[in-house]
């Protein structure tokens, strides 16, 4: 199993049988009552299929659903659409899929299969992996056909494990080509905000960033910018309103919607499920404070995210320190769906687990911090003023091992060093080189400064000589290219986000040149990923392994099949996608 983390048994346990149950209403603050009855409520529609959720899940479950020619509607709790997702940089792990055939990509079912275990390990069942790896490319077709949505090659940007079986250093992810928001008319005003807006302007994909950040001492960087501009002129020229990344994904998601017929139902939340004689027969939501229920004869489709916004749940499951002010995903996301499912008898697990990556908690929503840690010039420390981690590896394995020191040798909060050679030539968030660090992140304590490393460590609370002796001891490893500690750089994915310019190693360089600056970092998260157990057809399990007749879920508000790992770019949205279609099409095959 590629990821280090390894949660105690004991925990495990807790989400097992009636326990789980318990726990999660507990969490809530709700009590345990039964499921909603069809004569509980005015009946304020029948369709097919109920699809709870505007995210990628459920967006491509209803679109799937309305083109076998099933009657959907989609409830959503925000009053706007897209959730999560619309939030992301939107890439999308899929391996096989047309996309990458067409940009000649060389992989095959068995390889993506082989990379796929070694990552997940047997924390997910092997008909889970194959159901996702079969469905994913016919997801991606059947997405393309069906919408305006089209997709492009995140050339180069590596698996998480390239090393493993099967594991590919220049990448399977892709993610959305530029979309036109023009094409949703008045919908438009509706699609949920992104988490960190591209600058007016230009037009900028995942990819981009990587070198963006560059663009100073790069010319490759210098283009791509030039390039974003570029698009963004003739975009502006041409009357559109250009959407990337997460807002061109649920974009385009919503005008295949509006182009099926499918109504999507803002401001009503999922309140409860509806059972007739043992089968989920539809949904219970809230309209203006008024609950109402929404028949579904053939099936409802859950896609209503994780439940990171849930204090009580993350308290209950999750390892200490945790809360909802780290997180980066949508605010609804309060585990509305996976209260529901307890109280039909859903069994749950990874339930401790989220899509983790390490963040600044500055003023406002914390930074999912990705290229700026891995860039040569800068390490992490913990308390003690020492390293602990390769700084590269993949995100979600940052955060892992933060918690697993954490206990006996503090690691949260972290601190990302850097210094100012660091700060001269690199874009740190949306902060370009040379220019200051806005005042509001000193002062609320997510970056401190300081003229010489033994006084940095003074501002930061660690000893002051053993940040000295740590500093010293990695640049000797930068100047040889060699990381004696941690392997940062031995991996092809620890050269993605760093600068090619930058000899022996792309991810190594001394730090020298004062001031010295130190940033706050905390166990962030994109969403929680424990949630309802389901099967390769996206049918939710009871603990027993039965099915609960009609029920299904997609995304996070289902245990991810990617367990308690990452396979690259993407992993959240490709299966959340995928098994959102896996569950409308199971649906329609099963009258």
């Amino acid at each position: 199993m590629a990821t280090r983390h390894e949660p105690g048994v004991s925990r495990r346990q807790v989400l097992r049988g009636t326990a789980a149950g318990a726990g999660l209403a507990l969490a809530s603050g709700l009590s345990l009552p039964g499921s909603a009855g069809a004569a509980d409520y005015p009946v304020l529609g029948e369709y097919d299929v109920v699809v709870v959720g505007s995210g990628a899940a459920g967006m491509t479950a209803a679109l799937t659903a309305a083109k076998r020619g099933l009657s959907c509607v989609v409830v959503e709790k925000a009053p706007t659409f897209g959730g999560s997702a619309a939030r992301s940089g939107a890439g999308i792990w899929v391996p096989g899929n047309q996309v990458l055939a067409a940009a000649g990509v060389r992989d095959n079912p068995e390889q993506a299969a082989r990379y796929l275990a070694a990552v997940v390990g047997d924390t997910v069942p092997v008909e889970r992996q194959r159901a996702f790896l079969a469905s994913g490319p016919p997801m991606i077709s059947f997405v393309m056909t069906n919408s305006p949505l089209r997709f492009r090659w995140m050339e180069g940007y590596s698996d998480y494990y390239p090393e493993l079986p099967g594991g590919m250093p220049n990448g399977r992810s892709i993610e959305p080509d530029q979309l036109d928001g023009n094409i949703l008319g008045a919908e438009l005003a509706r699609l949920n905000p992104p988490y960190l807006a591209t600058p007016p302007g230009l037009v900028v994909f995942s990819a981009d960033y990587k070198w963006l950040a560059l663009a100073a001492v790069n010319p490759k960087g210098a283009a791509v910018a030039a390039a974003c501009l570029a698009r963004g002129t003739a975009a502006a020229l041409a009357g559109q309103k250009p959407l990337t990344m997460g807002q061109s994904l649920a974009a385009g998601l919503r005008a295949g919607l509006l182009a099926a017929g499918v109504p999507v139902l803002l401001n009503t939340p999922l309140v409860d499920l509806s059972v007739t004689a043992g089968a989920v027969t539809g949904v219970v939501v809230s309209q203006g404070g008024t609950p109402g229920l929404i028949k579904a004869r053939r099936g409802v489709i859950v896609g209503s995210g994780g439940f990171e916004h849930n204090a009580a749940m993350r308290a209950q499951y999750q390892r200490q320190p945790i809360g909802t002010a780290w997180t980066v995903g949508a605010k609804e996301n309060t585990g509305d769906g996976h209260r529901a499912g307890q109280r039909v008898g859903a069994a749950f697990d990874l339930m401790d687990d989220a899509w983790w990556g390490p963040a600044i908690p500055i003023p406002g929503d914390p930074y999912f911090c990705l290229a700026e840690r891995t860039l040569p010039g800068g390490l992490m420390v913990d308390a003690a003023g020492k390293r602990f981690v390769n700084e590269a590896a993949p995100y979600s394995d940052v955060v892992h091992t933060m918690y697993d020191r954490n206990p006996t040798a503090p690691a949260i909060p972290a601190w990302l060093v850097v210094d100012q050679n660091y700060r001269n030539k690199y874009l740190f968030r949306d902060v370009a080189p040379l220019l200051p660090l806005p005042a509001s992140w000193y002062q609320s304590g997510a970056v401190v400064k300081a003229s010489s490393v033994d006084a940095l460590g003074s501002a930061m609370g660690v000893p002051a000589n053993s940040l000295r002796s740590t500093v010293n001891r990695f640049n000797t490893f930068a100047r040889s290219g060699v990381d004696g500690d941690f392997r940062r750089g031995a991996s092809a994915y620890d050269h993605y986000y760093t600068d090619p310019y930058v000899l022996p190693s792309s991810c190594l360089a001394p730090l020298w040149a004062p001031p010295f600056y130190a940033f706050k970092i905390v166990p962030g998260d994109l969403g929680t990923k424990g949630g309802m157990r389901t099967d390769a057809r996206a049918r939710v399990l009871r603990e027993d392994g039965s099915v609960i007749p009609r029920l299904y879920a997609a995304g996070n508000v289902s245990a991810a099949v990617m367990g308690h790992s990452y396979a690259g770019a993407g992993s959240t949205i490709g299966p959340a996608m995928t098994f959102g279609y896996v569950a409308a099409n199971d649906i329609a095959d099963h009258p």
